[in-house]
């Protein structure tokens, strides 16, 4: 449990990519610094982790951020792999320090996995080096597919939340349950206990025709305001030796883009259709949050939510 102040609140926004989660965290934080209460904001975006990943992630620029402090963006290297258990502690030190301060935190991303890491009493399966390593051999060998149809077999509830060409979630739900563990998908139970009791879960939501012509006008702005150029110059840094930077949505597509696999057409096209893919599963991902309050992002009032909690 939070050694927390009672008085501050844990604030969470999520929801699907593109329903405006920055934008009401910023509003939510700007009310409540008006009210005297110095809240400040959390990142919960796996990608928006990664120092140089910007157009392709949407990470507000620093006069976007409107002078409210953001924590937990721009702290990884490309090539530094991002995960759960790391950013957890992270994330949880960052806001005990702004409940210090005497301020709301505001905890803002659609990295389902991410959030819940932060505001349930989520505990992290067993790692087992031995079967990730005949594992991750098994994936280069086989190929996703395979191992993907095994955890289907062997788990239908976590693979029904998996990608399943994402070979690297794939391995490390297969590794948990050899190792006799609870995957992830079932290491958030029915009625989870918040780590933060003062917590309050706001849910954006947006019309699926509405969301879908907003993700692919979305992914064409990225192009056209200079995407490729962003990706080959992290391409320089290293990106693509990123374990977890390089397989992004938007940027995977760039970097085949630019050792011509593919034209910019197809790129365009193939993240369009992962990000409608993804929005639908971080949709389904904080469905199952208990005591979520969905908010329709068109009619989004930080002043009415604050008031009604």
């Amino acid at each position: 449990m939070s050694s927390s102040s009672d008085s501050t609140r844990l604030w969470a926004v999520v929801g699907a990519t593109g329903t405006g989660k920055s934008e009401l965290a910023l509003q939510l934080a700007e009310v409540l610094r008006a009210q005297g209460n110095p809240a400040e904001i959390v990142n919960a975006d796996a990608m928006q982790l990664y120092r140089g990943m910007d157009i392709g992630t949407a990470k507000l620029s620093v006069p976007e951020r409107r002078g409210i402090p953001h924590h937990l963006l721009d702290v990884r290297e490309v090539t530094q792999e991002a995960a759960v258990a790391w950013y957890q502690p992270w994330a949880r030190e960052a806001i005990a320090g702004i409940h210090a301060r005497g301020g709301d935190a505001i905890l803002v991303g659609g990295s389902g996995l991410y959030v819940s890491s932060v505001i349930f009493d989520f505990r992290f399966p067993p790692r087992d080096a031995a079967v990730r390593a005949r594992l991750e051999a098994e994936l280069e060998e086989s190929g996703a597919g395979a191992l993907f149809e095994r955890l289907k077999t062997l788990d239908p509830a976590t693979a029904a939340r998996i990608d399943a060409r994402n070979g690297r979630r794939v391995v490390r739900a297969l590794e948990v349950l050899e190792a006799g563990g609870a995957t992830h998908g079932a290491a958030l139970p029915e009625k989870p206990d918040l780590w933060h009791p003062a917590t309050a879960i706001i849910g954006m939501s947006t019309a699926r025709d509405v969301l879908v012509e907003r993700l692919d006008r979305r992914v064409e702005g990225m192009w056209r305001t200079g995407m490729l150029d962003e990706v080959a110059a992290l391409r320089e840094q290293g990106l693509e030796r990123g374990v977890t930077a390089s397989r992004a949505i938007g940027y995977a597509q760039a970097l085949a883009q630019l050792r011509g696999d593919v034209t910019e057409r197809q790129a365009i096209a193939e993240t369009q259709a992962l990000t409608r893919r993804y929005a639908r599963r971080q949709v389904s991902w904080f469905k199952r949050y208990p005591d979520i309050r969905w908010v329709e992002s068109s009619r989004a009032d930080a002043g009415a939510i604050l008031t009604r909690s």
